[in-house]
């Protein structure tokens, strides 16, 4: 989760990049020679280490026209079945094509062919299988959750993120509402 969080600041990285250079190249007229590389690379690095981050919020986009009708128990069932099946093999795949890629990238110190300032590229091809690595743990807390909701019946809930002040006051009237044992006994212990 701190990764996505840590990542998620290079978009103010990436707009402040792209400020400065919208600003010395029309007001000032003298463009820089690395801000397109910048650009690709931030929006890159921001783009791969997003993945995981996204799943582990349930984020990703799906077509669950017909699976949200479904019981809690039959979409975990076929989420873990899709996890195995075709996530797993794809990640893995992902590793290891990504490990030689980058190898080879760090091997030739590749830098950006597009620029004259020939800005290094091989760190961006190093986070593709970091990245890997990273979808898999979050593959793995996925698989727990869909055997979770198996044994369950429901679906354990996620972490959010952010939450309204308004929001979390009512869930916490709420709960105190339907549980007044626990909200007695911490009113005593305060």
């Amino acid at each position: 989760m701190w990764v996505g969080k840590a990542f998620g600041w290079l978009i103010l990285v990436l707009t402040l990049g792209t400020s400065y250079e919208v600003l010395v190249r029309y007001a000032l007229r003298a463009p820089t020679t690395w801000a397109f590389d910048f650009s690709y690379i931030t929006y890159g690095g921001l783009f791969l280490m997003a993945g995981a981050y996204t799943l582990s919020r349930n984020g990703h986009v799906r077509g669950d026209v017909i699976y949200r009708l479904w019981p809690q128990r039959m979409q975990a069932t076929i989420d873990l079945t899709l996890y195995i099946i075709f996530f797993f093999p794809a990640v893995l795949a992902w590793i290891y094509a990504g490990w030689q890629f980058a190898k080879m990238s760090i091997q030739f110190q590749e830098v950006s062919i597009f620029s004259p300032a020939g800005v290094p590229v091989f760190p961006l091809k190093t986070l593709i299988p970091v990245t890997g690595v990273m979808l898999l743990i979050q593959g793995f807390a996925e698989v727990a959750r869909c055997v979770i909701c198996i044994r369950q019946g429901y679906w354990p809930q996620r972490l959010h993120d952010v939450e309204e002040m308004e929001t979390a006051i009512l869930h916490e009237k709420e709960f105190q509402r339907e549980h007044p044992e626990v909200a007695q006994s911490g009113a005593k212990g305060a």
